[in-house]
């Protein structure tokens, strides 16, 4: 038997093969209707009235359905709820639902919804965040996270500067888009296949929305195809107006979205600005920082308040600052619903940290790695919400990537590159990172897992984790092999279901591994010891003389002729149960938000990340020559799909910052709405050298086998391609202005390059 550590995604081969069934790969139903939404055309505006009696007239429309068809509350929002699943009286975003079209085809669907004739009397919309918060339009009230007394940060302070720093919004882009496909079944029961990130939300907010209890709803996934958080609330919708449909005609129904259609109707990351002040003593110590973030929410809660917390754990990025008060008002426009998005709230978090940090070096005029490397986080700091530092690797990783990669030299090699090179000029940066783990919300931080071994000796596993991509199913199933020693191929990772594990967390946080691969270690350690009492009773043994290693059991340390089949063929014929759940609830973390103090995080990943950017000073255009980077994967259970993702978000993270930008109009309409107005990161986009190094760890004991949760903190070394290009762009142009407003686009860069 192989290494378990050695195992590639066991799921590779179906996607090369096209075999792997995704949502819209469903066998359909005999008599599967097709539903298509009906959506407003103005960012806001007072319904007066809405005519599809033509549409309804058209051959193969079935039933047209609104707010008015609803048998339960006509709510869908999660945290607060302040979102309508089809709008009554007033629309809020273009976008927003207003009737379900229900067709034999979808092709019948869009031919009918160019039948419909609305009539909306516009009011004034708000399109600028900042303008919401001057109007006072928020999602909740303003929050803030305190440390230390700030006038003590000023009086420490030689060195005090202020500005401002922007992030745009990123669009999900997964390869599959929304979908969703509701079968009734007998007694009003409905299987509802979702591309969700939280099959329980699904549930809970179809129970609600139809009237009808949770246990008469199954949610099915068996996989997404991508999700990047776009998935985790709102695919909801979607779900609900499907099920909807269902239990009102008995029939079943499906919807996907096409391209434009979910670019259009569907949020984004958030934006953010943030205005920040920073004090430094003369030795260049951090003595203070305030900053007050203003996120763009949109026009309904979502998970914008979710973020925001996520955003104030994450104020000061890698650094220990004794005075920190950080402050978030996320602020309520008439623009889509913003939502999750890899980091979730993080990253902006880190970004305008890291801009404050290069802002106070060029003033200074010095590198900004000089000032990040002597206020890195140690062992024993304090982070603003309370919690202290403890195994803390933010100095290690950055010695480390000194050692293998030498800062100092690389910096070296840039500034006689630069001198003797005109067209072309490059820019290096530094990116620390210091991520925490786990739900913010604590009661988020439960999973279960069912685990039955057959009397073949096969192993079937369920859990509430969803597989989008990034390996989870691969990562349980290294869990179940580790514990019960044996192959992987014995072992079959069942869809996500509510019926089989119910009250799920969202697979989100990139807590899905921990969570669920804890809740399995826990019931396959518990079947395991029962199979070593069995082989005690029959060896007539001692049961701590026993082990069960490579599908035998050994005696004292000796093979015997007891093979694994056996073992579990003879335990069945006696009555011993080979069916165990196992619930996992992450220990030791809390936070008290009355307070704003706490432990929220089980553990927290560290890195390092060097960046080199080649701008061409004739043309604007830029590259990422290289990103060397040392991260701190614990004890890594599986280094290939770790490193996978450590690339995937590396480059998410460039995109974000370089040339993914977002854009409405002054009516709220999307300009970026189809792939040929929208760039993402392609073959000519990624760095040309990614080198990762693992950081030699001793783990994490809440992280699964000690391996640490890998989704969402390398997306923050993307930081670095900004701050990369716009130092390349300074070789250049001493008369270069930096404004810290990303995404920093070619054009951006060509104007900065001639700035005067």
């Amino acid at each position: 038997m192989s290494k378990i550590t050695d195992m590639k995604n066991t799921d590779t081969y179906r996607h090369l093969r096209g075999e792997s069934v995704y949502l819209d790969d469903i066998p359909e139903v005999f008599g599967t209707l097709h539903a298509l939404v009906f959506d407003s055309p103005v960012a806001h505006g007072k319904i007066k009235s809405v005519d599809y009696s033509e549409a309804e007239k058209l051959p193969g429309v079935v039933r047209i359905l609104t707010y008015k068809d609803i048998p339960g509350e006509n709510q869908i929002g999660a945290i607060i709820q302040d979102e309508e699943l089809f709008a009554e009286n007033e629309v809020h975003f273009v976008g927003e639902p207003i009737a379900l079209i229900v067709a034999e085809s979808e092709r019948i669907a869009r031919d009918a919804k160019k039948l419909f004739k609305i009539d909306i009397e516009e009011l004034p919309a708000i399109i600028d965040p900042e303008e919401a918060k001057e109007k006072g339009s928020f999602i909740a009230p303003p929050r803030t996270f305190k440390i230390g007394i700030s006038e003590k940060g000023l009086n420490n302070s030689k060195y005090i500067f202020q500005g401002s720093a922007e992030t745009g919004g990123q669009e999900h882009l997964y390869l599959e888009t929304q979908g969703s496909y509701a079968v009734p079944n007998e007694n009003g029961h409905i299987t509802l296949y979702s591309s969700t990130q939280g099959p329980t939300a699904v549930q809970q907010i179809t129970s609600r929305v139809l009237g009808i209890p949770m246990n008469m709803i199954e949610v099915d996934v068996r996989r997404l195809g991508g999700a990047f958080g776009g998935k985790e609330d709102q695919a909801t919708p979607w779900a609900v107006m499907v099920a909807l449909a269902a239990h009102l005609l008995n029939k079943p129904v499906k919807i996907t979205l096409s391209r434009h259609d979910d670019l259009r109707m569907t949020g984004k990351r958030h934006p953010y600005k943030a205005n920040y002040k920073i004090g430094l003593s003369e030795d260049l110590k951090i003595q203070f920082y305030e900053v007050e973030f203003i996120q763009d929410a949109g026009a309904a809660a979502d998970l914008s308040p979710a973020i925001t917390e996520r955003t104030l754990f994450h104020g000061t990025g890698s650094y220990y600052i004794p005075n920190a008060e950080i402050t978030v008002y996320s602020c309520k426009t008439n623009l889509t619903p913003n939502t999750a998005f890899r980091g979730f709230g993080g990253p902006q978090g880190f970004f305008a940290i890291e801009a404050a940090v290069q802002l106070a070096a060029d003033k200074l005029n010095v590198p900004a790695h000089k000032i990040q490397e002597i206020n890195l986080i140690k062992e024993g700091d304090e982070f603003p919400y309370g919690q202290f530092a403890e195994n803390a690797e933010a100095i290690n990783s950055w010695k480390t990537a000194d050692k293998n990669f030498s800062i100092e030299k690389t910096y070296e090699e840039i500034l006689k590159f630069n001198k003797e090179n005109t067209k072309f000029k490059k820019g290096m940066s530094l990116t620390p990172l210091c991520f925490g783990i786990s739900f913010t919300n604590t009661g988020l931080n439960q999973a279960r897992a069912l685990v039955h071994i057959y009397t073949d000796g096969s192993i079937g596993i369920s859990t509430g984790a969803i597989e989008m991509g990034q390996g989870v199913n691969t990562k349980i199933k290294q869990v179940a092999a580790h514990v019960f020693s044996v192959p992987v191929n014995r072992i079959k990772l069942e869809t996500t279901n509510t019926t089989r594990v119910a009250n799920t967390s969202p697979t989100a946080a990139s807590s899905g591994a921990d969570l669920n691969g804890k809740a399995v270690e826990i019931a396959s350690k518990k079947l395991l010891q029962r199979l070593k009492e069995t082989a005690g009773e029959i060896l007539n043994a001692n049961t701590n003389d026993i082990e069960i290693k490579d599908e035998f059991v050994f005696l004292n340390g000796k093979k015997t002729d007891l093979s694994w089949d056996k073992l579990v063929n003879d335990a069945y014929w006696k009555r011993v149960k080979l069916s165990e759940k196992g619930h996992y609830a992450t220990p030791e973390i809390h936070f008290d938000k009355t307070k704003e103090k706490g432990h929220p995080f089980a553990y927290h990943v560290y890195g390092t990340a060097i960046t080199v950017a080649k701008v061409d000073t004739m043309r604007g255009t830029y590259e990422i020559e290289d990103v060397k980077i040392v991260h701190d994967f614990g004890k890594s259970m599986n280094i290939f799909l770790d490193k996978g993702q450590v690339e995937g978000a590396l480059i998410q993270g460039i995109g974000w910052l370089t040339i993914e930008e977002i854009r409405f109009n002054e009516k709220g309409q999307l300009l970026a709405n189809a792939l040929s107005t929208y760039k993402v990161p392609d073959i000519h986009s990624v760095p040309k050298i990614v080198d990762i190094l693992e950081l030699e760890t001793e783990g994490a004991e809440h992280a699964v086998l000690k391996s640490k949760a890998v989704g969402e903190p390398p997306f923050i070394y993307g930081t670095g391609s900004f701050f990369a290009v716009q130092n390349a762009i300074k070789a250049f142009n001493p008369n270069y202005k930096p404004d810290f407003k990303a995404p920093i686009t070619h054009e951006k860069v060509l104007t900065g390059l001639y700035q005067e």
